[in-house]
């Protein structure tokens, strides 16, 4: 029996910078800094696969990172919610790979390219709803090598003010879902690795990454 992605969002809507921790990698190698709002940005619906399928590089030149995300699954349509109505709203949460072509994002100066590709926001493995976000351990394996360790807490944004803060600009539908951010120790996949993004009480998300073709 195979899982598929468990729900199909009309929209991703993706974090950047929204770990402590991260940001203070990011300002050692860029001109990037903590943001006084969230920085959101969108993936096309098309980038979704689900557990234990393949994430297909884009030819060279490339440098495609992993980022492994907590997930906010939304249950309901949701505009203009406020924080103390947040709960109402979200059916649970997952995990996400928000993978990254680099050298695309930075010469574009904006980021769907580099992050848009077709199978760039793998999904799962399930929607966990008894779950509370405010301070779960998140880990990214390489290879079975621990390369990502943090915990939710460490989020500069919390749940409930993004939900609000999103809604309040777009409406979010049954099934979309927002990627609350990656935290340190981002880095490079190649052809033959297989990655996976472990949160505490949901579950595993394992990918494996192969050439086009």
């Amino acid at each position: 029996m195979k899982l598929l992605a468990p729900c199909l969002p009309t929209k991703i809507v993706c974090l950047g910078l929204n770990y402590r921790r991260h940001v203070e990698e990011i300002k050692k190698v860029t001109k990037l800094s903590t943001p006084s709002a969230p920085l959101i940005f969108l993936k096309p619906s098309t980038a979704v696969i689900g557990p234990d399928d393949k994430i297909i590089l884009p030819p060279p030149p490339r440098h495609v990172d992993y980022e492994g995300e907590l997930t906010i699954v939304i249950g309901k349509e949701a505009k203009d919610v406020s924080e103390d109505q947040v709960r109402e709203y979200v059916l649970g949460y997952t995990c996400l790979n928000d993978v990254s072509e680099r050298i695309a994002q930075n010469s574009d100066g904006q980021w769907t390219r580099g992050k848009g590709h077709d199978t760039f926001a793998p999904l799962g493995p399930c929607i966990e709803t008894e779950v509370a976000p405010d301070d779960l351990k998140i880990e990214t394996y390489l290879n079975g090598k621990r390369c990502q360790s943090s915990r939710t807490s460490d989020l500069i944004f919390k749940v409930p003010y993004l939900v609000s803060y999103i809604s309040q600009a777009m409406t979010l539908l049954p099934g979309d879902v927002i990627a609350t951010g990656t935290p340190e120790g981002i880095g490079e996949m190649k052809p033959g690795d297989t990655v996976e993004v472990k949160i505490e009480n949901i579950g595993t998300l394992r990918n494996f990454v192969v050439e086009q073709g």
